[in-house]
């Protein structure tokens, strides 16, 4: 349903006179009614196009000064880079040609016709997955604020249209009730993307957002809703990282890479398996969710485990207050109910809710426009910033000292690309695969539909294809120095020549002997495990340089789409 509405409203935007252009080394990851204009840089360059956009904006007088004098700060000390002020090298599109691979007439004509016109820079998820990439992100409010048209209708910046239903959607009056977080005793914490780091190097020190973090030392892991040996990187490091700890717990629905490396599985019910309620993040349709059919086997419900555990811990009437899950259900429904009742937006009573198919959470202005309040009066209406206004220059990240994320977007060339290839002459793309959320029912009859002789499939353009004498469906060894995986290979047009994409999520299999080959075609034995930079230390899983070859051995049979074998049933 989302897609054939996100369809419909694409065909209707291009026939009032909407032009799309997608700028990545896929051309099909945008709607065929988009009817979109293909730019395929070299990935990883994205900063350094975006930089030479802003040089013709600047050089040929289309920046809005006006906006960027009342609305920004730091874009002076941002323009004396991009002009080579700083460090005597322009940020032409002449430079950025030799960067990126488009012809620099382009990037100049893209420039003009950016500022010709309403346009909407929308950023994917995507371009932060990478090394430093917080600078594609900034450079893309940067580029929107020099156009001067954040806090107009269809114009200004965007991050996530695309991946997320509610990204664009205007602001409910209040999310949906949800179960209380309590707070945290615990000081200690890390980014979610350095787990390997502190479970192989506990007390070890690493910079993040301006701290100096310790890493702790763990001996127990409990792990619920999630998956991280589909989404970590370097999964052989990892699978080493995952041993030290003396107890590994996870609750689990099938037997995912996580559950077959954890010391008990608690088996969990599937969402059709439990009662619950739901909605997007700011979707405002929210709905009850009914149990469908009894759980499984033993398998119970997550809140079931934890109070289970709680009650062992002598604990477990602090943890439950004495309800169950529809006592729950009712008493955070029947609270957010007086909470929007007292705001003036009153909402059906909870049985009334449970017995509808769904209710509308009220928006607080359907035509609102994303900064248009503070586009009138950036005093009055601050953003959540510590000026208060868009930081083209941040002076908090400045006194950090990161070289790797200086005070204001910058070009830094990347340790893995193209532009260094050696050995490894072939880029590869690790997205978000379209049959499957992540790592979700891989073994559904969706995912399984899309591989290639049971292997994910990996796409390549015919020339790099041709090049190695490789033909549409055989089976590829894809290796680097970290790891190899197999796939089956889709030759296709809409890959960018020197690129291959393998999405994400095909459960992790290694062989017996070797964790850094993946015999199901996992990219993540590729995928380094090098932090984005100093600032966010986040994931860099997006690329990495490979190269593809024959598999001319036997393919080897999978183990992880069938159930283990338990230590009672030997």
């Amino acid at each position: 349903m989302g897609r054939h509405v996100a369809r419909n409203a694409i065909k209707d935007a291009v026939a009032r006179g909407c032009r799309f252009i997608d700028v990545s080394p896929i051309a099909d990851d945008t709607y065929r009614e988009a009817q979109a204009e293909w730019i395929a840089p070299v990935p990883g360059s994205d900063a350094a196009l975006m930089l030479a956009l802003a040089f013709v904006l600047d050089a040929e007088n289309l920046a809005d000064s006006q906006f960027l004098d009342r609305y920004c700060v730091g874009a002076n000390k941002f323009l004396s880079y991009v002009r080579g002020e700083v460090d005597g090298a322009p940020k032409n599109p002449q430079w950025a040609e030799k960067l990126t691979s488009i012809p620099a007439e382009r990037i100049v004509r893209l420039a003009r016709e950016m500022a010709a016109s309403r346009t909407m820079i929308n950023i994917s998820w995507s371009m932060q997955r990478q090394q430093h990439g917080e600078q594609p992100v900034w450079l893309g409010v940067t580029l929107a604020a020099m156009l001067g048209q954040i806090g107009l209708p269809g114009g200004g910046f965007q991050h996530g249209y695309g991946s997320s239903a509610d990204v664009g959607l205007p602001l409910r009056v209040s999310s949906a009730p949800s179960f209380p977080q309590g707070r945290n005793e615990e000081p200690s914490y890390i980014p979610v993307a350095r787990i390997s780091d502190m479970l192989l190097e506990p007390g070890s020190e690493i910079d993040f957002n301006g701290n100096r973090l310790t890493l702790p030392k763990i001996e127990l892991i409990y792990w619920a809703g999630g998956n991280p040996f589909h989404h970590h990187q370097d999964l052989a490091k990892f699978r080493k990282a995952w041993s030290k700890p003396a107890t590994v717990i996870v609750n689990e629905q099938f037997w995912t890479s996580t559950a077959r490396h954890a010391d008990i599985v608690l088996p969990a019910t599937m969402t059709f398996e439990r009662n619950d309620y739901g909605a997007g993040r700011n979707d405002p349709t929210f709905f009850p969710m009914h149990a469908l059919t009894a759980p499984a086997g033993e398998a119970r419900d997550d809140f079931d485990i934890f109070a289970a555990v709680a009650e062992k811990m002598g604990r477990g009437d602090v943890f439950t207050e004495n309800r169950d899950t529809m006592g729950w259900l009712r008493h955070l429904y029947d609270g957010w109910q007086k909470r929007l009742a007292d705001k003036g937006t009153p909402v059906v009573d909870f049985d009334t809710f449970w017995a509808s198919e769904k209710i509308e959470i009220p928006v607080i202005k359907p035509d609102q426009v994303l900064f248009s309040e503070f586009r009138r009066d950036p005093i009055e209406n601050p953003l959540a910033t510590p000026s208060g206004k868009i930081e083209i220059f941040s002076s908090t990240i400045d006194s950090f000292g990161y070289p790797d994320c200086p005070g204001h977007p910058v070009w830094i060339e990347p340790d893995e690309w193209l532009g260094s290839a050696g050995d490894y002459p072939l880029h590869l793309i690790a997205n978000q695969p379209k049959t499957k959320l992540h790592s979700q029912l891989d073994i559904g009859a969706t995912s399984q539909k899309s591989k290639i002789r049971g292997r994910e499939p990996l796409r390549m353009n015919p020339e790099d294809a041709a090049a190695r004498e490789l033909s549409d469906g055989q089976v590829v060894l894809v290796r680097n120095d970290r790891g190899r995986c197999l796939a089956g290979l889709e030759i296709s047009p809409a890959i960018r020549k020197g690129v291959v994409q393998l999405s994400a999520g095909a459960w992790y299999d290694p062989a017996p002997d070797d964790p850094s080959f993946c015999r199901h075609g996992n990219p993540n034995v590729l995928t380094s495990d090098r932090p984005s930079s100093s600032l966010s230390q986040a994931t860099t899983a997006q690329h990495a340089l490979v190269e593809v070859e024959a598999w001319t051995a036997d393919i080897p049979e999978l183990d992880v789409l069938t159930a283990p074998v338990l230590v009672s049933d030997k």
